[in-house]
């Protein structure tokens, strides 16, 4: 049987910042579980260190204070499987300890990446998530990197799709094609990041529903749901507040169509949530939960 299949349907979540320091302790009725960026909970100090992981103890502390509550799901952003040289096996082992700690019943990161290697040999961060190509090569890449997280960690694997603001031209595989031959010979799922959708639909004109009917839906275990706005004229992946209404329309239509769906995540950047208040986000998880329980 595919892991997939056998996984926990949590329902809504959201994903914590530090503007929700107390709301993810006392209003734990408003939320099924909750998603972890791990590593805004330690220190890298980066690689040749003998303490390369440094933990930030009042972080950890509100961590085992929801854990003990709710279901924790991790959603990393060190990973970078997509860059030319090989990522850290040292990062995937510290993922491997957390997983034993906390037991996700599945983690994630972007498909995407960010560490480059300088001609003087340390690391660089762009910065930004950059999508990888949409070729044969980097499939290879992915799939021998996948596999390596997967015989360290024992929870299933996700990848999300990622924004983009420039094209990369000539490639050899729509985006949907990738990842559907990405999951269906690696075994991993997806993480539907349908915001980022949106975002790519509207700055380079497609239509956002015939690209879901191009990509297998069954390897869909969790939507990521957020709000964006504009910049420089694009509209960018901000996380800024509440999710238009488009990508309430996109979750309804994917939500009966994804038959291994375990959870929705409402995400947003603790700088907007004067936008938002409380009020606001207990709005956006219970929109969110009736779309679920209308259409699940």
């Amino acid at each position: 049987m595919d892991l997939l299949e056998e996984l926990p349907t949590l329902g809504v979540g959201v994903m914590y910042n530090p503007a929700l320091f107390d709301f993810v302790c006392t209003d734990v009725d408003a939320f099924d579980y909750v998603e972890i960026t791990s590593d805004m909970f330690w220190t890298d100090h980066g690689r040749g260190c003998d303490l390369r992981f440094e933990e930030l103890e009042p972080w950890v502390d509100l961590l085992d204070r929801v854990a003990a509550r709710r279901p924790i799901i991790a959603h990393n952003i060190g990973l970078s499987i997509g860059s030319a040289e090989r990522h850290d096996p040292a990062y995937v082992e510290h993922l491997a300890l957390w997983h034993k700690r906390y037991r996700y019943p599945w983690h994630s990161d972007h498909l995407s990446f960010a560490q480059v290697r300088g001609p003087d040999g340390r690391d660089r961060n762009a910065g930004i998530a950059i999508p990888p190509p949409c070729d044969q090569e980097m499939l290879e890449l992915l799939l021998d990197r996948v596999a390596e997280v997967q015989g360290a960690i024992a929870a299933p694997f996700l990848l999300e799709n990622g924004v983009y603001y420039a094209v990369i031209p000539e490639q050899e595989m729509t985006e949907p094609e990738f990842l559907n031959e990405l999951t269906a010979r690696s075994g991993c799922g997806l993480l539907l990041d349908l915001h980022n959708l949106y975002a790519n639909a509207r700055n380079h004109q497609f239509e956002a529903v015939q690209y879901l009917d191009q990509l297998d839906l069954s390897r869909v275990v969790e939507v990521h749901i957020a709000g964006g706005n504009e910049f420089a004229g694009m509209y960018t992946d901000a996380h800024a507040g509440p999710c238009p209404k488009p990508v309430w329309d996109l979750l309804a239509y994917v939500v009966p169509r994804a038959a291994n769906l375990r959870g929705v995540t409402f995400e947003f950047h603790d700088s907007y949530f004067h936008t938002l208040g409380l009020s606001g986000v207990r709005d956006q998880l219970n929109r969110a939960r009736d779309i679920w329980m209308r259409h699940a």
